[in-house]
């Protein structure tokens, strides 16, 4: 296990030009094994995204840029399709491919078309030039994930005091974005600054991130964390050991709808019930103006094995008993007290708070 003084130096995504290669921390494998995979087909890398090998939307947006990059610059080796309407065709096949990896977050989408908006935005280009223009690109992505994270953390600490008692559903760590996390961001800062923060962690079935992602983190980082099963939330606020809830999120719609890992909605009608604030970090990428209400949001359904065997030395459901395994829910914006983005606090109505800190 990472020490406390290296847990934010995990690179989860990285390029490695040289090596035409995407290299990703394998998060399937977490606690118990940290292994790094080394991936040069676009098919290992349309994998590992469906997979969960790699995951949290800012990684996977990251991962899908250099994903593209990586197919750029095969067709450009490859000596194929040099003028720039084949060379837009085949980067094209290559996004689409990519996309249908996963339906819901939108960070998977957004990284792409940012992509591809490098290539139409410059048809004067020759290839060569358009390969070395989305490298610069993808490494944009990066690194201005980075610095996203940090100003969630700013921002979220504002609503924090020392000692509180916090509650996390998932992973919304470093681990699932460049650096720092969304929602672990102000828990991180806090370390830093003595605030001595009681977190307790959602397990989050059925692929537990919290269990074996976010208690990895903290535990390393040295904040004081404790896992709880999901049906655990209730008691603890009940118990009056949760001051706040901060999640992350997948998607944000235009009226404060918000996607995210299975069981975060019923984390927010506890917190509700409690009268404890739910908090949102939501990158601006993760904001989607374009669709109206969380209605519009495609939930991604998974295999039923994730629930019934996954986990598990010997199968502990009945054979061929029906599974529903939706990996996302919608919290209502109702139940949502802020949601915290990089370019400072939405509060409602969101319909008209959050155009306000998305800069087109």
């Amino acid at each position: 296990m990472p020490s406390t003084n290296d847990i934010l130096a995990i690179e989860s995504v990285k390029l490695d030009d040289e090596n035409n290669a995407l290299i990703l921390l394998d998060q399937t494998l977490i606690p118990n094994e940290t292994k790094y995979l080394k991936l040069t087909t676009q098919e290992g890398i349309w994998e590992a995204i469906y997979e969960l090998r790699v995951r949290g939307a800012p990684a996977i947006g990251i991962a899908a840029a250099f994903g593209y990059y990586l197919a750029a610059k095969n067709i450009l080796s490859a000596n194929i399709r040099q003028n720039y309407s084949q060379f837009a065709s085949e980067t094209r096949k290559a996004k689409e491919y990519l996309a249908s990896s996963r339906p819901t977050a939108v960070n998977l989408f957004w990284a792409l078309d940012r992509m591809e908006k490098v290539v139409t935005d410059n048809p004067d280009l020759d290839v060569p030039a358009l390969v070395a223009a989305l490298k610069a690109e993808s490494l944009a992505i990066r690194a201005e994930d980075e610095q996203v994270c940090r100003s969630l953390g700013e921002y979220g600490l504002t609503l924090l005091k020392p000692g509180m008692g916090l509650i996390t559903h998932c992973n919304a760590g470093t681990l699932a974005t460049a650096r720092y996390g969304t929602a672990t961001a102000p828990m991180y800062f806090g370390q830093a600054k003595g605030y001595g923060f009681k977190v307790f962690a959602d397990e989050t079935r059925p692929l537990n991130q919290g269990g074996r992602l976010t208690t990895f983190e903290l535990q390393a980082a040295g904040i004081d964390v404790t896992l709880i099963c999901d049906n655990m939330a209730s008691i603890t606020m009940k118990n009056g050991w949760v001051n706040a809830a901060l999640v992350g999120c997948d998607r944000v719609a235009a009226n404060g709808d918000a996607a995210n890992k299975i069981g975060t909605s019923g984390l927010a009608i506890l917190a509700k019930h409690y009268g404890i604030p739910f908090y949102v970090f939501a990158p601006t990428s993760t904001i989607d103006l374009n669709t109206e209400t969380g209605d519009g949001i495609h939930i991604e359904l998974r295999k039923p094995e994730e629930v019934t065997s996954k986990w598990y030395a010997k199968p502990m459901a009945p054979a061929g008993v029906k599974v529903y395994n939706p990996a996302f829910d919608v919290t209502d914006h109702t139940l949502i007290t802020a949601i915290i983005t990089e370019n400072g606090i939405a509060y409602p109505p969101y319909e008209e708070s959050l155009p306000k800190l998305v800069k087109r």
